[in-house]
């Protein structure tokens, strides 16, 4: 074979597959292309083949021209697969193109929840009056929850209509429920505050005076615009050897103008029930300007400390007396803010927390 005639032969071969690479605008496309030459029934490989019939000093030369052909073609095919490669990076990067130029988005500063805004202002407003912060279990035992706070075996907020109870105690354990206020704290605390002074009271000595509130989450079977299966309360206690109703109103009153800013808050107490104080008073405000100006609002449940609960602290009611209170943090914010739906403290809507940051 004329030699000339064999390398303008690859010369051509190679033009076309530059060709066919140079026109394949798609991956699938290009590898089409290459099985067309370098594949296995390529036009290269069938010159390989064709070299096992030439005399050996002719397959020498021809098997090297071959070699520097497809070595040509090989080349063309990979810068046509970078080619696209690149075309492709650029496309995906115009579709999603970003404009550095703007403003970048920045995480604005967070808040506290409002009725963690109240919380610590009740508990700053108290803690000016000389009132510790309690805390406990949110899982309590019966007697601490009932029993201990003078609550008959038939009150109905022992039927599981009303609370939530907890199984898993065990068979021999005393049943556990879900708080429903968080008065147990107050036992709790008045229980330990006797055991560390027990030695003087047995000795006929004086102690210091209890005086405490219990905030934190309660739960109950309940859930519409104005009540949440769990929602907070605040109890407050004040135990000692001289501390009367008058006490109760005083201080009442006092946090009540505090808390809202506005000395001429009025307040009544109105004759109620609970069984773990007695004499029992529900306590209403009136606003005397705003919106709610001339209602009267309840806000608390308060009393004289039973003397059954007395006793369950490990006190002598002969000799020591209090009184206790609770109120609904939630309501509170309510009152304070002018919101209108107790939900709107738990869908964690940005838009309506943000007016508190």
């Amino acid at each position: 074979m004329d030699e000339r005639i064999a390398m303008n032969e690859l010369d051509a071969l190679v033009a076309s597959a530059e060709t066919d690479f140079a026109q394949a605008a798609l991956p699938a496309d290009l590898e089409n292309a290459k099985a067309r030459f370098l594949g296995k029934s390529g036009r290269i490989t069938a010159l390989m083949k064709d070299l096992a019939s030439l005399p050996v000093d002719e397959k020498k030369t021809r098997g090297a021209a071959i070699n520097l052909a497809k070595q040509a073609i090989e080349a063309a095919l990979n810068a046509r697969r970078q080619a696209l490669a690149d075309a492709e990076l650029q496309a995906q990067l115009q579709a999603e193109a970003l404009d550095v130029t703007l403003p970048g988005r920045q995480r604005g500063p967070g808040g506290l929840h409002p009725v963690s805004i109240t919380l610590e202002r009740i508990e700053g407003i108290f803690a000016s009056m000389g009132f510790e912060v309690a805390d406990g279990p949110e899982i309590e035992t019966d007697w601490f929850n009932f029993t201990a706070l003078n609550t008959p075996e038939d009150h109905p907020a022992r039927s599981m209509h009303d609370t939530f109870y907890v199984e898993g105690a065990g068979p021999d354990a005393p049943p556990h429920l879900l708080r429903t206020h968080t008065s147990p704290m107050q036992i709790r605390h008045a229980v330990q505050h006797v055991k560390r002074h027990r030695a003087a009271l047995d000795a006929g000595e004086g102690m210091p005076e209890i005086r405490v509130i219990a905030p934190g989450r309660t739960y109950r079977v309940d859930s519409d615009a104005t009540h949440s299966p769990m929602f907070h309360q605040c109890e407050g206690l004040w135990i000692g050897e001289n501390v009367s109703f008058k006490d109760l109103k005083v201080v009442f009153t006092d946090f009540c103008r505090t808390f809202f800013e506005s000395r001429d808050l009025v307040l009544r107490f109105r004759p109620s029930f609970f069984p773990f104080t007695e004499p029992s008073a529900e306590v209403d405000i009136q606003f005397q300007s705003g919106p709610l100006a001339g209602r009267w609002l309840e806000v608390a449940g308060s009393g004289q400390v039973h003397p059954n609960v007395v006793r369950n602290m490990g006190l002598d009611p002969e000799r020591f007396i209090g009184f206790a209170f609770g109120m609904g943090p939630d309501r509170l914010t309510m009152l304070r803010y002018g919101i209108n739906d107790l939900r709107l403290f738990f869908e964690g809507d940005l838009r309506f927390l943000r007016q508190f940051r």
